[in-house]
């Protein structure tokens, strides 16, 4: 009996190496991106200019991940690793060096591009070693280890003075890390096929409210996560402040993922969506009267916990009605949609602040998830609902996710009867 059980628990056990790689990577990438934030505050850089700089990061990352699927093919997925692994370590510690916005802006460009890759590389991987009867717990470890890890980096900004150089080099050592247990895991090639996005046309005419909801989620997440540090050091918080005002967020998200996906199991899921984006509106005007403290460290986890599900949740809508055959295309479609909401959402709320005042940093994220709100309600007033026994099931992903992470929680829809959805019922 004993070695039953030893049989059952070796897969997820053998993926230790991958776990601990990933919780290194999101440790040394967590820090990065809000040492960034604080260190460029304390240069006296514009704040459209640190704008520019956090979205070269989600453009790198909209670039790299394409990169990424193409080169596996060809070197496989250890070397891959290896190889993006060291360019970003080797980014980390060039932003100490050259201080300066074009460089920062070019090192954010490449370090996107490599945590893009590295996050296919892991994605994929785990998703090829998962047994099939495992691959909900496989996906919900990976879900704790990159939230605690992402978590734990904002609380590594304590460590060191962020004008100082250490907390660079402890970046990029821990990027440097992640190698070693990587580097120990299986090391056969896993197979891997490239995921075709659906043309966006295709995938609009199925399900339009899905593509728009994971376009804002993607500004807004990117917006909530790149210039949070910016707001906070412009308001005068303490590092220590800082850290826990970002992490706030994180924390938020972590607790609430689940229960608002099973909810979303239970109810029609457009409405559930509604449901947490006018919650995350009413967060982000909260946070308009807030300047840190206690009430701020309360909106973050508010809307961090109403904003960062909207990933999953637009991913689990857009399910609901694509055919089987095409989930993984609508996936890499969305994921696609989303890394574009991202690269544009960090810049205009940097303009907005400098041009305006620091508030707009709230004002932006209630904007966004406003417009996401009004946009599903009015689609709920046009168009029927899936009914709830037919939708597919929820599975809580991290929001900067690949295709990778989507296919590995990718669950069989209930059972339904077979007829195609009319054009008033979409």
């Amino acid at each position: 009996m004993n070695s039953d059980r030893a049989i059952v628990r070796s897969p997820l056990l053998a993926m230790w190496p991958l776990f601990l790689g990933v919780a290194l990577m999101m440790l040394g990438n967590g820090l990065q991106a809000t040492l960034l934030g604080v260190r460029s505050s304390l240069e006296d850089f514009d704040t459209a200019v640190i704008g520019a700089i956090q979205t070269a990061y989600y453009a790198g990352f909209l670039i790299g991940s394409r990169f990424t699927m193409r080169a596996l093919s060809r070197v496989g997925h250890i070397r891959v690793f290896a190889a993006l692994a060291s360019m970003a370590s080797t980014a980390a510690l060039l932003h100490v060096v050259f201080i300066n916005a074009p460089t920062w802006f070019a090192m954010r460009l490449v370090t996107g591009f490599c945590m893009a890759g590295l996050y296919v590389v892991a994605e994929s991987w785990l998703n090829d070693q998962a047994p099939p009867d495992a691959r909900g717990r496989t996906l919900s470890i990976y879900m704790v280890v990159t939230m605690g890890s992402l978590t734990g980096g904002q609380f590594l900004l304590n460590v060191a003075d962020p004008i100082s150089f250490e907390l660079f080099i402890i970046a990029s050592v821990l990027v440097s890390l992640s190698l070693v247990p990587m580097s120990l895991a299986d090391s056969r090639a896993p197979a891997f096929a490239e995921a075709k996005p659906l043309p966006i046309r295709e995938l609009w005419g199925v399900v339009p409210s899905g593509v728009v909801t994971m376009f804002l989620s993607g500004a807004a997440a990117a917006t909530l996560f790149g210039i949070g540090p910016v707001y906070a050091a412009r308001v005068g918080m303490s590092t220590r402040d800082i850290s826990l005002f970002i992490s706030a967020s994180v924390i938020g998200a972590t607790i609430f993922q689940l229960p608002i996906g099973a909810l979303s199991d239970k109810l029609p899921r457009r409405s559930v969506i509604i449901a947490v984006a006018i919650g995350a509106t009413a967060a982000s005007v909260y946070g308009v009267t807030t300047n840190g403290g206690f009430p701020g460290l309360i909106a973050m986890f508010a809307i961090g916990a109403t904003s960062f599900p909207i990933y999953s949740l637009a991913i689990a809508y857009t399910n609901d009605w694509v055919a089987d055959d095409q989930r993984v295309g609508s996936s890499a479609l969305l994921v696609m949609v989303n890394g574009i909401g991202a690269v544009s959402g960090p810049f205009i709320a940097s303009v907005l602040m400098r041009t305006y005042s620091n508030s707009m940093y709230f004002w932006m994220l209630a904007t966004l998830h406003g417009v996401m709100a009004a946009y599903l309600l009015y689609r709920v007033m046009v168009m029927d609902a899936k009914p709830i026994e037919e939708q597919s099931t929820y599975r809580a992903l991290p929001a900067r996710s690949s295709v990778g992470a989507a296919i590995l929680g990718r669950r069989t829809v209930k059972p339904k009867k077979k007829s195609k959805p009319s054009e008033s019922s979409r």
